[in-house]
């Protein structure tokens, strides 16, 4: 294989620690070859508008071979590249071209479940007593034929599926498609370490982990118990989806996922390898991220989907978020997302104007903890509307039109306004560009020094050049009214954030002290000769203390 550029990991093991990570969602980004598909020369192609958003590493969703039912996370080949989206070698330049920026590569590694391609369920499903016969979870049905537990797929319907050669029920927690593979056999555990390892050897420098809660099931098969209607939440799944309906003790986060995770970490550690693992958890989401990344032999970072969900945070609700954090993970390290391949785009979600947008691209940098960026978050865009001609996401077609699915924050992205395929593609795009999406192009915004483009790059670089926000602690953690505030601090370095979460108006007093304003070039608010900061409509106040 050719050998790429490596970054010294081992000279800096905590690279990752207040990191932020920009999500390139592979089909939907750049497309070198015309067939309306992106791909990793595409990818190659745009390093140099990456490594100019200042950022530290990208995560590369699926790009392993695959028959593409959930588009790339039912994988059937894990050490190979899918043809759609080039070769290895295309890859060992993605690493290269990205560690000469400066830019470490993480790619997402889907550990859970495989697609029914992969030859190891081929042969498992084969029969009972083949070598691969355990690799999955199989059971005997009930004796009246139904299936074994009352767990349910995240995708809709029982998370059971019976299996005709076998005459058995197989465990997919997500698609009938994606079998979940068997935890509880050693070998299964050591052939998935041996893929970190493959991909650690091509060198990446880390990952990021799909659905890392849901590696093991109940051994003992217990049901779910029904979830009282006040305690559920669409966090991870639509309120359409029955999913959320069972308290979720025994088809996931199970506490032997935790020596698992040892034994991951391990792996990675010679390599000064990062992760951050996806909690997919609507009523404990915090709590297991706290277990993942509790001391130095778990993970490293993990997230949640508290700042994922539908309605916008308030002030108290952002100070109740970071609170808990303290409380349930205070060893640990959360890593922060408002945006991803998997929910609306947040401007859209939220509702949120251009200034509101902007605030919130300045919250997330001065958080503690890392940081993911979704590829075209850091143009606004919003969320792009899919005819249901045009669907191609199995779980939007399943419960259409109460719930729309996640094509409509994977429509290609935006490159220039003059092509009907925004610079995207010269071929007919897998998903419609929108329209309304063009005016919003890297083209455009390059052009105009107020676009939200070039504030997401000052944010990025205003956090650079503050280790407090990188790396520091919080505290004095507040919400007084609409306004959010609270204190990073590193050796004798302490920052003052305060955010205005409102479209209306607040004032806000310093605390005591001499604080210098900072952060002017993001709209920092300035002392009135009241002695008060009126905060505007969404506006911030970031101040130094001397």
């Amino acid at each position: 294989m050719a050998t790429a550029q490596r970054l010294d990991n081992a000279a800096n093991l905590d690279w990752w620690r207040g990191a932020t990570i920009y999500q390139i969602y592979p089909r939907s980004y750049q497309d070198s070859n015309g067939d309306g598909i992106g791909d990793l020369a595409g990818i190659v192609n745009r390093m140099p508008y990456i490594a100019s958003l200042g950022v530290d590493a990208i995560w590369i969703s699926p790009f392993f071979v695959s028959p593409m039912k959930d588009f790339g996370y039912d994988v059937s080949d894990y050490c190979d590249v899918d043809p759609m989206f080039g070769s290895l070698a295309d890859f060992d330049a993605v690493v290269d071209a990205a560690h000469r920026s400066g830019i470490r590569v993480m790619i997402d590694l889907v550990l859970s479940h495989t697609s029914k391609e992969h030859n190891w369920f081929k042969e498992s499903s084969r029969d009972r007593t083949n070598n691969k016969a355990d690799w999955y979870v199989w059971v005997d049905p009930k004796p009246d034929g139904t299936p074994p537990t009352n767990w349910l797929s995240i995708f809709g319907g029982s998370a059971w599926q019976w299996d005709a050669s076998r005459e058995q029920y197989y465990l997919h927690n997500f698609l009938t498609s994606q079998p979940d593979l068997n935890f509880h056999n050693m070998e299964v555990q050591d052939e998935l370490l041996d893929v970190a390892t493959f991909w650690l050897n091509r060198g990446v420098d880390g990952f990021r982990l799909d659905t890392i809660n849901f590696y093991f099931h109940d051994a003992e098969l217990r049901d779910n118990p029904p979830l009282p209607i006040e305690e559920r939440n669409a966090s991870i799944a639509p309120s359409v989806n029955p999913y959320n309906h069972q308290a979720h003790l025994y088809d996931k986060n199970r506490p032997e996922n935790l020596e698992f995770l040892r034994r991951l970490r391990a792996v990675m550690e010679p390599f000064g390898a990062a992760a951050v693992g996806e909690v997919g958890d609507a009523q404990f989401g915090l709590e297991i991220l706290g277990q993942y990344t509790a001391g130095d032999d778990l993970m490293h970072m993990c997230y949640a989907f508290e700042f994922l969900a539908k309605d916008q945070p308030t002030a108290e609700r952002i100070v109740s978020v970071l609170r808990k954090v303290d409380e349930v993970a205070k060893d640990g390290w959360p890593c922060w997302a408002f945006s991803n391949h998997d929910v609306e785009r947040h401007s859209s979600r939220w509702n949120l104007p251009p200034s509101a947008q902007r605030m919130f691209a300045t919250l997330i940098m001065c958080l503690r903890g890392s940081v993911c960026l979704y590829q075209g978050e850091e143009l606004g865009l919003p969320e792009a509307f899919v005819g249901f001609d045009d669907l191609q996401d199995p779980y939007g077609i399943e419960f259409w039109p109460e719930y729309v699915g996640r094509d409509g924050c994977r429509t290609p992205m935006v490159w220039v306004s003059d092509n009907q395929n925004g610079g995207f593609s010269e071929g007919r795009p897998w998903l419609p560009v929108a329209s309304e999406q063009l005016a919003m192009s890297v083209e455009a915004q390059e052009n105009d020094p107020s676009s939200i483009l070039h504030h997401y790059r000052k944010a990025i670089q205003f956090r650079h050049a503050h280790p407090a926000l990188e790396i520091g602690g919080h505290d004095k953690l507040k919400n007084d009214g609409d306004v959010v505030s609270f204190e990073r601090h590193l050796d004798n370095q302490v920052i003052l954030c305060a955010f205005n979460v409102s479209e209306t108006p607040s004032d806000f007093a310093l605390p005591s002290g001499d604080w210098q304003p900072i952060g002017m070039e993001l709209g920092s608010a300035q002392i009135s000769e009241d002695g008060l900061i009126h905060l505007g409509p969404w506006q911030i106040c970031l101040r130094v203390k001397q």
